[in-house]
């Protein structure tokens, strides 16, 4: 899988306690991530795919590669439907 980056000129982000809001700055939509999905959004890095996502943040979370790339891969799909990420050839 390609590389993820995040499109920062659509967005903002903040941090509010243990979790992450991410505001479309056109729609006004919201996401807050906290846990894995926030985990995941601080890896997104512009170098990395979801694999090698997974398997950094798989034994932070005491989880198999497997479930963390499948969390991974629905929350990044979610991300760029809503043009927070892309995905870089």
């Amino acid at each position: 899988m390609a590389a993820i980056r995040k499109l920062t000129e659509n967005f903002i982000a903040t941090e509010v306690g243990d979790e992450t809001l991410l505001i479309d700055l056109d729609g006004g939509e919201m996401f807050s991530l906290s846990g894995t999905a926030r985990a995941i959004w601080d890896a997104i890095d512009g170098k990395r795919g979801v694999p090698a996502i997974a398997a950094a943040l798989a034994p932070l979370f005491d989880e198999t590669v497997e479930v963390i790339e499948r969390d991974a891969i629905a929350l990044v799909a979610a991300l760029a439907k809503a043009g927070f990420v892309e995905e870089l050839n």
